[in-house]
C-alpha cells in the first residue's frame, strides 16, 4: 500500500507559482536525452504558451527532466500538464519502438518561494550534467536550455 500523498497548502499559493518540476523514466531508463526527446519536448512546451503555460529553464538527463514551469492564464492545472508532457513523450517513444512503460507515476514539484530559491536549483540543476560525467561545463550539455525568460 502507497501512502497517501500529502495535499498542497492553499494559504501558501502565489497567484500563478513558478514551480520546480522533476520527473522520471520508469526504472531510470537512459530514454530522455535524445536529439529527439529534446525537439518534442522544446515542441510541447513552445505550444503550451497558447494554453497559458509556460517552461522555463530545463534540463534532460538519461533518465529524469527537470524544469521550471508556471501558468499565467487557462484551467490547467500543473497535473494536468505534466500528464500531457508524459503522453506527448510517450507517443514519440512509441512510434521510436521504445517499449512502455516509459514514466515512473507521478513527480515532485516544488514552489518557488524566492528568487534565491530559484537560482540556487537552477545552479544546482545546471550542474546535473556535469557532475554525471555528461558535459565537460553546464553549457555544453546539449539537452538542456530555456523555453521562456521566468522571473521570479
Amino acid at each position: 500500500m502507497h501512502k497517501p500523498r500529502l495535499t498542497r497548502l492553499a494559504r501558501i499559493h502565489l497567484k500563478h507559482p513558478l514551480y520546480f518540476v522533476t520527473l522520471c523514466a520508469f526504472d531510470r531508463k537512459p530514454i530522455l536525452a535524445q536529439p529527439t526527446t529534446h525537439e518534442t519536448f522544446i515542441q510541447f512546451c513552445e505550444k503550451g504558451a497558447a494554453h497559458g503555460a509556460f517552461v522555463g529553464r530545463y534540463v534532460l538527463m538519461p533518465d529524469h527532466l527537470h524544469l521550471f514551469v508556471t501558468f499565467s492564464f487557462g484551467d490547467i492545472s500543473l497535473s494536468d500538464w505534466v500528464k500531457s508532457l508524459k503522453n506527448t513523450l510517450s507517443k514519440s517513444w512509441r512510434l521510436a519502438g521504445v517499449t512502455a512503460h516509459h514514466w515512473q507515476k507521478g513527480f515532485f514539484d516544488h514552489v518557488m518561494r524566492s528568487a534565491d530559491s530559484y537560482t540556487e536549483k537552477w545552479n544546482y540543476v545546471l550542474a546535473n550534467p556535469v557532475r554525471a560525467d555528461l558535459a565537460a561545463t553546464p553549457e555544453t550539455c546539449p539537452c538542456q536550455g530555456m523555453i521562456h525568460e521566468l522571473h521570479f
